[in-house]
C-alpha cells in the first residue's frame, strides 16, 4: 500500500511539474495585442490597470477623468481584481518605474516587462489554481472512489455490462494530471494573457468546501471568486439554490435550525462583500459607478464570433440591428432563466451533493449559450466544472474539453498562438489516450460482448463470401448480436461520433489557418467554427441536464421520524 501511494504521489508531482513547464513554455509565445497599437490587447489592459491603481486614489479607479480614460481599457472588473492589480503594480513600480508611469507607460512593452507580467500569472496559478485542483481530486474524488470500491466488492459476483462512458471514476492521480494539462486555461492565461486562474481557483476551493459540507467556507471562497470576476455569476445560482436547500428543515428537523443556518450563511456573504467593497460604500455615486462598470450594456449581445445561440442565429436574423441593447438584454435574460430552470429547480427541490458539479456545468453552459455579452473566453467558466466532473464521465468530458479549446481557436490564431494550440492539444489528447488505456485496461477486457459480436460478424461475412450461408442469416446474426450487446454497440457509436466530431474540428482549424476566405465573407471560417461548436455545446447542455435529473434526491440528512398511531 505504501509503495502504491508513493508511486501515485510521485506521478502527481511529475504531472504538476510538467504542467508548470508547459505554462512557462506557452508564456514564451506572443500575447494578446502584442505590438498592435492603438488599443493593443488584454496584456495592455492588465498593465494599464496596474498603472491606474498605483497612481490614482481608490475613489478614482472606476471614474472617467483626464487621468483615467475609461475608453482606453477602463477598469471593469470587481474590486478584488483592482486590489490584485494594485499589488502587482506596486511590485512593477519597484522594479521599474516605467512599467506604471501615468500616461507615459501606455503600450509599454519590453522583454523584462513581459517576463514580469508572465511571472505574475504563473505565481497566481501555482498559489491558487493548481493546489485547488489537486486538493479537490485528492479530497473529493478519492473519497468517491473508496465508496465505489466498497460497493463493487458487494456486487463482485454480479456481471454487469457498462458503457465505457459510465465506468467507475478514473484514478485520482490520472484525473489530476489530465486536469492540470487542460490546454484551455493554459492558452488563455499564459498565452493570450489573463488571470482566470484566480477566480476559477477560488471556485474550485468553494466547490470542494461545499462537497465536504463546509458551507460557510464555501460561501466565503465563492464570494472571493465573484468579487474577482463578475462572470462567476455563471456559477452563482447552483451555490444559491443548494445552500438554500440546506436551510429548509427536513422531516425530523427543527425549523429554527434551518433559519439559523440561513442567517449564518447570509451574514457570511454580507460580511465578505462588505469588507471587499468597503472603500466604495461611503459614497453612493462611487458605488453605482463601480456597479455600472461591471455590466456595460453598450458592448452588445456578443463579441467577435462566440460559439453561442445568438451568434449562430445572427446569420439568418440580425439581432444587433433589429434590437437595441436593452431589449436584447431582456430577451437574453428570459432565455437564460428558462434554460436554467430545470437544473436549478431540481437542485433545490431534490438536493443531492452528487448533482452539484453537474448543476455548475448546466448553469454556466446556459449562461454561455443564452446570456448577454458573452466572449469566447467565457467557455472556461464551463470547462472548469467539466474538469471537476471528468473522473465520473471521462469520455463525454474529454470531448467537451476538446471542443472548448476548438471554439477559442479564432481568438488564439489572432494572437499567433498556433504552435502552442497544436502542441498543447496534441499532448492533452495523447495523455488522455494513455491514461484511459492504463485506467480501464481491465474494464476494456470485460467488454467480451463487443468482441464476440465482431467475431460472429466476421464469420458470417466469410460464410456469405463462400456461399455457405445467405445474406438473411448475416442480417439475423447482426440483429441478434446488437440486441444482445446493445451497450457495447452504443459505446462504439459514441466513440465513432466523437472521432468524427474531432476530425471535423481539425479540418475547420486548418481551413481557418491556411485557406483564404472569399472576399465577400472574410469571417467565413471563424463563423463556421462558432456554429459547429455551438451545435456541440447544445448537445452537451442536453446531456449534462439529463445526467443531473437522473440522480435521485439525497436523504441522508433526514432524521428518523416517529409516526404516532391514531
Amino acid at each position: 500500500m505504501f509503495c502504491k501511494i508513493s508511486c501515485e504521489t510521485w506521478l502527481v508531482i511529475f504531472g504538476t511539474l510538467l504542467a508548470i513547464l508547459l505554462r512557462t513554455c506557452t508564456s514564451l509565445h506572443s500575447h494578446s495585442g502584442e505590438s498592435t497599437p492603438p488599443m493593443y490587447g488584454d496584456y495592455e489592459a492588465q498593465r494599464h490597470w496596474m498603472e491606474i491603481t498605483v497612481n490614482l486614489p481608490i475613489n478614482q479607479w472606476y471614474q472617467n477623468s483626464t487621468d483615467n480614460n475609461l475608453g482606453y481599457w477602463g477598469l471593469d472588473y470587481p474590486p478584488l481584481t483592482a486590489y490584485h492589480m494594485y499589488a502587482c503594480g506596486k511590485i512593477a513600480e519597484f522594479l521599474n518605474e516605467n512599467y506604471t508611469r501615468l500616461h507615459d507607460s501606455r503600450g509599454y512593452e519590453s522583454e523584462a516587462h513581459k517576463i514580469f507580467m508572465r511571472w505574475t500569472v504563473l505565481i497566481c496559478d501555482v498559489v491558487v489554481y493548481l493546489p485547488a485542483l489537486i486538493v479537490y481530486y485528492f479530497s473529493t474524488v478519492e473519497n468517491e472512489n473508496s465508496k465505489n470500491i466498497e460497493l463493487g466488492a458487494k456486487k463482485k459476483k454480479q456481471k454487469v455490462h457498462k458503457s465505457l462512458n459510465e465506468i467507475r471514476p478514473m484514478s485520482v492521480s490520472l484525473s489530476t494530471i489530465l486536469a492540470l494539462l487542460y490546454p484551455g486555461i493554459i492558452l488563455i492565461d499564459h498565452g493570450h494573457f489573463q488571470y482566470n486562474c484566480v477566480s476559477l481557483g477560488f471556485l474550485i476551493v468553494a466547490t470542494t468546501c461545499l462537497l465536504h459540507k463546509h458551507n460557510i467556507f464555501a460561501s466565503i471562497f465563492f464570494c472571493l471568486a465573484l468579487n474577482y470576476k463578475q462572470m462567476e455569476l455563471y456559477h452563482a445560482l447552483p451555490f444559491f439554490f443548494y445552500l438554500l436547500s440546506t436551510c429548509v428543515a427536513k422531516p425530523g428537523q427543527n425549523t429554527i435550525w434551518g433559519v439559523m443556518r440561513l442567517v449564518k450563511i447570509g451574514l457570511t456573504v454580507i460580511m465578505a462583500f462588505g469588507i471587499i467593497w468597503s472603500p466604495f460604500l461611503y459614497n453612493l455615486e462611487d458605488l453605482l459607478q463601480v456597479l455600472h462598470r461591471q455590466f456595460p450594456l453598450a458592448r452588445g449581445v456578443f463579441e467577435d464570433k462566440v460559439s453561442n445561440i445568438w451568434c449562430a442565429l445572427n446569420i439568418v436574423f440580425k439581432f444587433k440591428t433589429r434590437f437595441d441593447n436593452l431589449d436584447m438584454m431582456r430577451v437574453c435574460l428570459f432565455s437564460t432563466l428558462l434554460a436554467l430552470f430545470p437544473s436549478c429547480a431540481d437542485l433545490f427541490l431534490r438536493p443531492n451533493l452528487k448533482k452539484f458539479v453537474l448543476a455548475l456545468i448546466n448553469s454556466s453552459l446556459a449562461f454561455f449559450l443564452f446570456s448577454f455579452q458573452v466572449h469566447e473566453k467565457s467557455i472556461l467558466l464551463v470547462a472548469i466544472p467539466v474538469l471537476l466532473y471528468f473522473p465520473y464521465s471521462p469520455f463525454p468530458c474529454f470531448w467537451f474539453l476538446c471542443m472548448s479549446v476548438f471554439s477559442m481557436t479564432p481568438l488564439l490564431i489572432k494572437d499567433n498562438l498556433n504552435i502552442a494550440v497544436m502542441a498543447l492539444t496534441t499532448m492533452y489528447i495523447v495523455s488522455f489516450r494513455v491514461s484511459v488505456e492504463h485506467a480501464y485496461r481491465s474494464s476494456l477486457n470485460t467488454q467480451d460482448g463487443l468482441i464476440e459480436y465482431y467475431c460472429s460478424l466476421l464469420h458470417s461475412l466469410l460464410d456469405v463470401e463462400y456461399k455457405k450461408t445467405s445474406r438473411y442469416d448475416l442480417l439475423k446474426v447482426t440483429f441478434q448480436q446488437i440486441s444482445k450487446n446493445s451497450e457495447a454497440i452504443r459505446t462504439l457509436v459514441f466513440h465513432a461520433a466523437m472521432f468524427m466530431s474531432l476530425l471535423g474540428c481539425i479540418c475547420l482549424y486548418f481551413a481557418n489557418l491556411l485557406l483564404k476566405p472569399p472576399d465577400r465573407y472574410p469571417d467565413l471560417y471563424p463563423l463556421l467554427i462558432s456554429v459547429y461548436s455551438c451545435l456541440h455545446f447544445l448537445g452537451f447542455f442536453l446531456y449534462f441536464n439529463v445526467k443531473q435529473l437522473r440522480i435521485p434526491q439525497q436523504f441522508d440528512e433526514i432524521k428518523h421520524v416517529k409516526i404516532k398511531s391514531s
